[in-house]
């Protein structure tokens, strides 16, 4: 290494490991080669070199390669490293800034909503989305502005029963069905909201992260005092919206991801 022709061999093997990532199983040069426009000869030498780090493993049996351990580690490590808290801080801080209210960084755990960092105006108010806080995923605009974007398989199934559907409020999807029609309107929308289904007298607005395939990895909510009689007045904050989902855009790109 040290030479200037190493960076584009070094580009090549990150692409296959990106490649690699994105599939559901293990999968064979040939298709590796053709899927990233790579000359055979090539990715052989380039899963070789990876194969030999610890990046790849190799399954001669099924003549496919897959993520090797090494990979694992890396992943872990970025996960030690507090990275996506540490890119958001900034920027829910401007966000605050900006709309002078709270606002929120989410990401999904199963079929729960985990809030990892929050920061507040300078006015705070008591909510129950703190730090560390679960909340079911489909209550939370945080929540649900992923789920959004989430494959409708893979939703079903982290929603098999009705037994799933808690409610706080009274208010909120009961269904899958009543799920589905929700997160069809917010992805077509582009982002999503709740009004009282989490704590009585509050309503939030949130906007999907994306990682580099282009998946939610987190979401940005903003929440503030509202308060409507019966399911809700059927506002959704477009302004308000609007400056949530530059938030979600920028760290969006800090991690390097693409919008869906």
């Amino acid at each position: 290494m040290g030479d200037s022709s190493d960076v584009p061999a070094l580009r090549r093997g990150l692409a296959i490991l990106r490649a690699l990532a994105g599939r559901a199983g293990p999968v064979s040069a040939g298709v590796l080669a053709r899927e990233l426009g790579l000359p055979r000869s090539t990715t052989y030498h380039l899963l070789a070199e990876l194969v030999a780090g610890g990046f790849v493993v190799h399954l001669p049996e099924e003549r496919r390669y897959g993520l090797g351990v090494a990979a694992f580690e890396l992943g872990s490590a970025y996960l030690r490293h507090d990275p996506l808290e540490r890119l958001a801080g900034p920027v829910l801080r401007r966000l605050v800034d900006r709309v002078g209210r709270a606002a929120q960084l989410g990401v999904l755990h199963g079929a729960e909503l985990l809030y990892l960092l929050k920061e507040r105006p300078s006015r705070p108010q008591t909510l129950v989305t703190d730090v560390g806080v679960r909340l079911p995923a489909q209550l939370p605009a945080s929540g649900r502005a992923m789920l959004a974007h989430l494959p409708a398989a893979q939703v079903r199934a982290m929603f098999p029963s009705s037994e799933r559907f808690v409610l706080r409020t009274g208010r909120g999807p009961r269904n899958l069905p009543e799920l589905r029609r929700l997160l069809a309107e917010e992805r077509r929308r582009g982002w999503a909201v709740e009004d009282g289904v989490v704590t009585p007298g509050f309503a939030s607005v949130a906007c999907p992260v994306f990682d580099h395939t282009a998946r939610p990895i987190a979401a940005i909510g903003v929440t503030f005092r509202h308060s409507c009689e019966g399911a809700g007045c059927g506002e959704t904050w477009p302004g308000l919206a609007a400056d949530v989902g530059e938030a979600a855009a920028e760290l969006t790109g800090r991690i390097s991801g693409r919008s869906a």
